[in-house]
């Protein structure tokens, strides 16, 4: 074969070379992602990132995905406390990230998904043929009936369950109920995440669970649905929801966070210290495109679209940007 040793020729080569690069960056040309990716999520996204991850991995095999499922504010403590690496993590509320993890641990937050407080329980549980949005106050205060939620300091499920009775005080008008729903809800019926429950209620050790609509329809599980006054599912009950609060622990022994009700919004972001940045960019792009949004929507969390991003957006990875649609 000829050799096209001339330097006209190897000028020629190099403009054709830097023409390419500058049509196709090297992010649109990178290698596909390979290697170990971790992940950290809410136990309320157990099964639709289970089903997201094998479709994942039939698209870029060489990644191998490690799943840990907690409660949110576990799952950043060990990031916070025990230094564990992550690549990803995706929290249940996403002022969990803003809070704890931005921006020491991490520099965005994407809001993804949406989902509601409901009242799970078996079809033999005590009273679950009288019980509906209106009388569950007075079904759960009876003598007999068992129920839970989680714990506010390590799951969101938990403050929401909290948040979600002062609002029943208010929106049913009937002062104390809160108190009174607190009291009845003795300690060994409050575990650390939400899906710690799900045993007990099977079992017949509770009757009731404060959870996530999302888990009653994965689980196939009857649940009471609430008024969107008190759900937290409807933006136009921002400013009701915003009367209800919460303290949970904070960063530090002895800090406090000071939790309001509002909206329910999942979030995710890529940690700063990520091992495997680029299979870590390629699951977001995947969670956000249409495959991923639909595999969201079929089980229970309706996925926000456009999206929000809070903490520094101009951080965002170039390839999540190209994709992401911002809210103005």
């Amino acid at each position: 074969m000829r050799q096209y040793t001339h330097p006209i020729f190897q000028l020629v080569s190099v403009l054709f070379f830097l023409l390419v690069t500058s049509i196709f960056p090297c992010s649109a040309i990178s290698a596909e992602p390979a290697g170990t990716l971790i992940i950290f999520h809410a136990g309320s996204l157990t099964i639709p990132f289970t089903e997201l991850s094998k479709a994942f991995q039939k698209k870029y095999p060489r990644v191998q995905i490690l799943r840990e499922a907690a409660g949110s504010r576990t799952c950043a403590r060990k990031i916070i406390d025990l230094g564990k690496p992550c690549d990803i993590m995706a929290s249940a509320d996403y002022t969990v990230i803003d809070n704890l993890l931005i921006p020491e641990h991490a520099d965005w937050d994407i809001a993804f998904a949406t989902n509601e407080m409901v009242i799970m329980h078996r079809p033999d549980s005590r009273f679950a043929n009288e019980i509906n949005s209106t009388n569950w106050p007075d079904i759960l205060l009876r003598k007999g009936v068992n129920y839970g939620h989680s714990d506010p300091n390590n799951d969101p499920c938990g403050y929401r369950t909290l948040l979600t009775w002062q609002l029943a005080e208010l929106y049913y008008k009937r002062p104390g109920l809160y108190q009174q729903l607190v009291s009845h809800c003795p300690p060994k019926n409050i575990r650390p995440k939400e899906t710690d429950l799900i045993a007990l209620l099977e079992s017949g050790e509770l009757d009731y669970l404060f959870i996530y609509r999302s888990i009653g329809e994965q689980h196939h599980m009857p649940y009471v649905t609430l008024p969107d006054q008190i759900n937290l599912k409807s933006a136009r009950y921002a400013d009701f929801y915003k009367q209800a609060v919460v303290k949970i622990s904070g960063k530090k022994p002895g800090e406090w966070i000071i939790k309001r009700g509002k909206p329910m919004i999942y979030g995710i972001t890529i940690c700063n210290n990520a091992p495997n940045r680029e299979a870590a960019i390629a699951f977001i792009r995947f969670l956000l495109s249409p495959e991923g949004r639909a595999i969201m929507a079929a089980n229970g969390q309706p996925p926000l679209w456009p999206v929000r991003v809070t903490g520094d957006a101009a951080k965002l990875p170039a390839e999540l940007q190209q994709i992401i649609p911002l809210q103005k």
